[in-house]
């Protein structure tokens, strides 16, 4: 499983709040009525343009209907998609060229955010390049250019930390700065460190 996903925990489909079905029927109605989108996105506090982009991918004025409109939505979010890099290939072939170079992924992200402008098309995250190159289901980056990178080759969440878990500490730990005044002289076994351990013999 670790090989498959490069080290990533897929993460489990959830759906967001009910807030957004909710915005769906005030369209649907709007729409129903023969309310103008302008009318429809100032009641919503939404801005016109998003209303508009809804009711367009979704049939049009005539048919769009918020509970087939929730269940598109939910079908066109099903991932894995194809990533920035596999969309674009000339941002493909300018990564896996720096990759190439020994350049790390921090480096290339921040040379694409100067040469590039932000409507280019051309940025990419650093994670998003480690993943094309870990999870080689996406069929992106070679897996010969890992060798390049300065990192181990299996990548972690950021959020995947012990920090503040049971499994992360020493239970009824004692700080060094806590041990008693006899340990300094080392004269009772058991104050040094190691001394009682065995050495097997060759």
């Amino acid at each position: 499983m670790v090989k498959q996903t490069g080290g990533y925990v897929p993460r489990t489909r959830r759906r967001r709040s009910a807030f957004l079905l909710r915005e769906r029927e005030e369209i649907s109605r709007g729409l129903a009525c023969g309310e103008p989108l302008r009318m429809i996105a100032r009641a919503l506090e939404r801005a016109q343009s998003t209303i508009s982009r809804e009711v367009a991918r979704n049939k049009g004025r005539r048919k769009c209907r918020a509970v087939d409109a929730d269940d598109r939505a939910w079908r066109r979010a099903r991932r894995p998609q194809p990533c920035l890099l596999a969309r674009n290939e000339m941002l493909r072939a300018f990564v896996a060229a720096r990759l190439g170079l020994d350049w790390s992924p921090e480096q290339i992200a921040g040379l694409l955010r100067k040469r590039y402008p932000a409507e280019a098309g051309m940025w990419v995250s650093p994670e998003t390049i480690y993943k094309s190159l870990f999870v080689q289901s996406r069929g992106v980056l070679a897996k010969q250019l890992q060798k390049h990178l300065r990192l181990r080759p299996t990548r972690c969440k950021v959020h995947n930390t012990v920090t503040g878990q049971w499994r992360s500490q020493i239970r009824d730990a004692v700080s060094i700065r806590q041990r008693p005044a006899e340990v300094e002289d080392r004269a009772i076994p058991g104050h040094w460190e190691g001394d009682l351990l065995r050495a097997a013999r060759a």
